[in-house]
């Protein structure tokens, strides 16, 4: 007779315990990470796909053979829905297309960030350039493509882009040379929601013979829906992959996400298999061996559930709600919103075009909006690779349940306003400027303290950022912090956020 260590309920009340203490997962109160539908049958339904399929390895298909056809399913409607069923020219031929050059084909994966790196790795696979390989693409990309260029040994170049957070096409086209083995595009950006100019990029790609993946892990399954937009997905001619996310807009759980590629036999390239052990013969489309059914599950029971319609019908919500925030953040003085956002995203910066004491500092908004019930995410000023700066700012993700607290969300938006117009935002050196001794000579790389983790913690200490181990270490306020992240060398800045994240689940 098993023994058990301890009481089922009282583990489940533990949990709960835990739980209490995350930010919440539905209502609209968090504006970045999560995405509610605001339909209990979407999550009603998820979890007991998920339950119905827990045991299950979706390392091997031909054993749980539910798992290809859910995938076969879920490929076949994303690939209707990203434009994959119409013929966009010789596309395909660039680089590794089969025969007819049309063919779409996909794979589901645990998430954005691995779609994104195995469209690396497929073009890494297939690049036939001189020397390393070189990734080009924005500035704005996302920062899953650093990963990529890290972890598969590409060069990554960064261009510039437009003021407007828009990736510039001429600039892009001048970049590409023999050793480029892919062009990335964003459909929309993730920092600032600009629909980079796909048709141009992707056409000057093909006409080099290389390779372009449009990002849209965060639009995928929302800007099919979008109204007057130009063409930015496989109906564009050039465009040999792209990836989205069924746990954005899809509403799907935690991780599921789909990358679909052109070409057959370029996308044969992003498989790794080998039988040069003793073992089952190991082939697998993804980075990840064993590996749950249960978002995939999800996924494929949200699609059976809603159709294209219901996605329509949620899109459609999203685009009143954003419409009308962007009205409002219009009636805020002293913010401004970035660019020409496409797509129920946005991100709001200082209006420089009224006088100081009018402006507000959107990460004080920020702080500010969350005593209102309201979780923004905020985002450092960037320094291009060409010196010019992008401003510092706050982003908001828009979800169907937005809706229902749309009043509510305005009012908090302008009531932090509000609050805060006229406070200067925290200038960098002045948090530099309080700490003393030889942890600030090392925070502007001017001393030869060794990186190690005891070194970061005490740095993470004298900044008031310690508490690692007990998953604490966090201020109430973030807009301090974000100052260090603009202020500090960049190798400085990942080596002590590597140590506080680190710290916060070490034992």
């Amino acid at each position: 007779m098993t023994t058990f260590a301890g009481n089922p309920d009282d583990i489940l009340a533990q949990l709960a315990r835990l739980r209490a203490a995350d930010a919440p997962t539905h209502g609209g109160g968090v504006l970045s990470y999560v995405y509610d539908s605001g339909l209990a049958a979407v999550d009603e339904l998820a979890a007991a796909a998920m339950l119905a399929v827990q045991p299950l390895n979706g390392l091997d298909p031909t054993t749980f053979t539910s798992v290809a056809a859910m995938e076969q399913e879920v490929i076949a409607f994303m690939r209707t829905l990203l434009g994959g069923d119409t013929e966009a020219g010789d596309a395909g031929d660039a680089a590794g297309g089969d025969e007819t050059g049309a063919e779409v084909v996909g794979t589901v994966t645990s998430g954005g960030t691995e779609s994104c790196l195995l469209s690396v790795k497929t073009a890494r696979e297939n690049f036939r350039g001189p020397g390393t390989p070189r990734l080009l693409a924005p500035a704005s990309v996302h920062a899953a493509f650093h990963k990529a260029a890290h972890y598969f040994g590409l060069t990554l170049e960064l261009v510039p882009v437009d003021a407007d957070g828009r990736a510039n096409a001429a600039a892009m086209s001048k970049a590409m040379g023999p050793d480029v083995a892919l062009v990335v595009v964003s459909a929309p950006s993730y920092p600032h929601a600009v629909l980079d100019p796909v048709a141009e990029i992707a056409a000057a790609a093909q006409s080099r013979g290389i390779d372009c993946h449009v990002d849209s892990c965060i639009g995928g399954l929302v800007l099919p829906f979008w109204p007057g937009l130009p063409a930015w997905d496989l109906r564009v001619p050039g465009v040999t992959s792209i990836s989205a996310d069924l746990h954005k807009y899809g509403y799907a759980p935690k991780g599921v996400s789909v990358l679909l590629t052109r070409g057959r036999d370029r996308q044969r390239s992003q498989y790794f298999a080998t039988t040069a052990w003793p073992g089952y013969p190991v082939v697998n489309p993804t980075l990840l061996g064993s590996k749950s059914a249960a978002p995939l599950a999800a996924a494929w029971a949200i699609i059976k559930l809603l159709g294209t319609a219901g996605f329509a019908g949620l899109a459609e919500s999203c685009r009143r709600s954003t419409a009308a925030l962007l009205e409002t953040v219009a009636g805020i003085g002293g913010l401004c919103v970035v660019g020409n956002p496409t797509g129920p995203l946005f991100a709001v910066a200082i209006d420089d075009a009224v006088p100081a004491g009018s402006r507000i500092d959107p990460h004080h908004w920020a702080d500010r909006l969350k005593d209102y019930g309201f979780t923004a995410q905020l985002q450092p000023a960037f320094t291009q690779p060409d010196g010019s700066v992008l401003p510092r700012t706050t982003h908001l993700t828009i979800t169907p349940v937005t809706e229902s607290r749309l009043a509510e969300l305005q009012h908090a938006m302008g009531q932090a306003g509000d609050d805060v117009r006229g406070v200067p935002g925290i200038d960098p050196r002045q948090v530099l400027g309080a700490i003393d001794g030889p942890m600030a000579a090392l925070l502007v790389g001017e001393a030869q303290l060794p990186k190690d983790s005891a070194t970061a913690r005490q740095v993470l200490g004298a900044m008031g950022l310690g508490g690692t181990g007990d998953g604490g270490g966090l201020p109430a306020a973030m807009a301090p912090v974000l100052a260090l992240v603009e202020a500090l060398p960049r190798d400085v800045t990942e080596w002590l956020l590597t140590e506080l994240l680190a710290g916060l689940v070490e034992p």
